[in-house]
């Protein structure tokens, strides 16, 4: 009789993990459980006035590096090709960022030429930055936080403006907690490898085997800076399950699981409540501190690591005009915590997607809500009715954008510890849960956005790395 991998989480990294297991010449018996009613996690479209279409958690994907590509692969093998959405490089939403400092919206520069001119809210062109970057030596500390790395190599300013305000936008979180070792991996080894993040991610560019299909071919042609689907981004979760359903992996939802213990022979039980399940490997893509709640006693060094990975919530109110127009055409723009602790951003929907914007066409713009502000509500206990977010949407929107006039459709939604907080010395949580994983002989491997990533290349990636560590093509961990 086969083996059995119960799969916990119905998000897009247990969607995937499940994917590559159904997928595998010999696949195990596959049970991916989800505890809501409907699966896709954080991705979720909804259609509004006239077929618009609204997302309340990721909008849009990067096709960039080995996980862009993957997942575009991934994307063609659901046979989704013909609903793709991209940005191409030489849109507006492709070249064009904006801070919002000193009450003012500010382009950030691109391209070479853009480095060497006078580029506000930056005192100095940029490439006083660049010159100190290349000139500073190498940091000797095992990890560092964003601020003090952005301060060390790039100076007070890109630290304070830039990285803070890049926190914010990917973490929705603090550059003075959060680790460059574990946030911002590529421009930790850039250093430790080349001495220089400039020179480490020029020279470190281009290597490795390079993916390849018909739609990962036209997105480097065209140098898509991101892309989504046609009827939404939740189109992609949908097309897994349908997927899976076919290949025969059982999907239950409705069915949080309350806990898991080991069985004398080495299987788990997942209790579900009124039932439970026999499993050989467990997957887990719920939340480092839901699963943390979820282990047996003899599996407590693993809980105390879990459970220090700590997340934090976001508000994120979309909005819809008639009739209005937007001061400046790019993706979106970021606000600093010292412009404003409460506006993460607001990303400009329609200049991406404008197929998106239904009929009549309305302009689109999503403003997230989070950051000291969100935390210090949550910390009173306070109660955090939608009209306090929709308010607070409506005049950024109106003082940031100018869009002044009331919006002709609005969705608040708050999402409660949606988004993972990898603070310093994360690689140590890490470190410590998968040597107790290895040294125990667990049949338990971790996937999901609280250990390496956020991003949906990221969750997609660890579900596909999952899958192949239950198969045996890499190490358990």
């Amino acid at each position: 009789m086969g083996r059995t991998v119960v799969v916990l989480g119905g998000g897009i990294s247990g969607l995937a993990a499940s994917y590559h297991l159904s997928r595998a010449p010999c696949p195990p018996k596959v049970v991916l459980v989800e505890g809501s009613e409907r699966l896709g996690g954080w991705i979720r479209s909804v259609r509004g006035p006239g077929d618009a279409i609204f997302e309340l958690g990721p909008r849009g994907i990067r096709p960039a590096g080995a996980l862009g590509a993957r997942t575009l692969l991934l994307v063609s093998e659901l046979g989704l090709d013909s609903e793709v959405l991209p940005v191409r490089g030489d849109h507006p939403a492709a070249q064009n960022r904006f801070l919002y400092v000193g009450g003012a919206l500010h382009a950030l520069p691109s391209g070479l030429r853009g480095l060497f001119r006078p580029s506000p809210p930056f005192s100095k062109p940029l490439f006083w930055a660049g010159l100190k970057e290349l000139t500073t030596p190498r940091g000797k500390d095992p990890d560092e936080t964003v601020h003090s790395f952005a301060q060390r190599r790039l100076g007070p300013e890109v630290a304070s403006l830039a990285m803070d305000s890049l926190c914010r936008g990917v973490f929705a979180g603090n550059s003075r907690e959060l680790s460059i070792r574990s946030c911002f991996p590529s421009l930790f080894q850039a250093e430790q490898t080349h001495r220089s993040v400039l020179l480490g991610l020029l020279l470190g560019a281009g290597r490795g085997p390079q993916l390849d299909s018909a739609l990962i071919r036209r997105a480097r042609a065209e140098r898509w800076s991101q892309w989504s689907l046609r009827g939404g981004l939740e189109t992609l979760p949908q097309a897994l399950n349908t997927h899976l359903t076919s290949r025969g992996v059982r999907v239950l939802r409705g069915q949080p699981v309350c806990g898991l213990s080991l069985q004398a022979e080495g299987r788990w039980k997942v209790s579900l409540g009124d039932s439970s399940l026999e499993a050989d490997h467990v997957v887990s893509a719920v939340p480092a501190s839901v699963l943390s709640r979820l282990l047996p006693a003899q599996a407590a060094p693993l809980a105390r690591a879990l459970s220090a990975i700590p997340a934090v919530s976001v508000a994120v109110v979309n909005l819809q005009y008639r009739g209005a127009r937007l001061p400046v055409q790019g993706f979106g723009h970021l606000v600093p915590s010292s412009e404003d602790p409460g506006v993460l951003g607001i990303v400009y929907d329609s200049v991406a997607f404008p197929e998106q914007d239904g009929s009549p066409p309305g302009l689109r713009v999503t403003v997230m809500l989070g950051g000291s502000w969100l935390q210090t509500l949550e910390a009173r206990g306070s109660v955090l009715p939608q009209e306090l977010f929709r308010q607070q949407a409506q005049h950024a929107a109106a003082t940031q954008l100018g869009l002044k006039e009331p919006p002709s459709h609005c969705l608040v939604h708050l999402h409660k510890n949606c988004i993972p907080q990898y603070t310093l010395g994360h690689w140590q949580k890490l470190e410590a849960a998968t040597q107790f994983l290895a040294s125990q002989r667990l049949p338990l491997t971790l996937a999901g956005a609280s250990y390496e990533g956020v991003a949906v290349n990221d969750c997609i990636e660890s579900g596909r790395q999952a899958a192949a560590r239950v198969l045996g093509s890499e190490p358990n961990g």
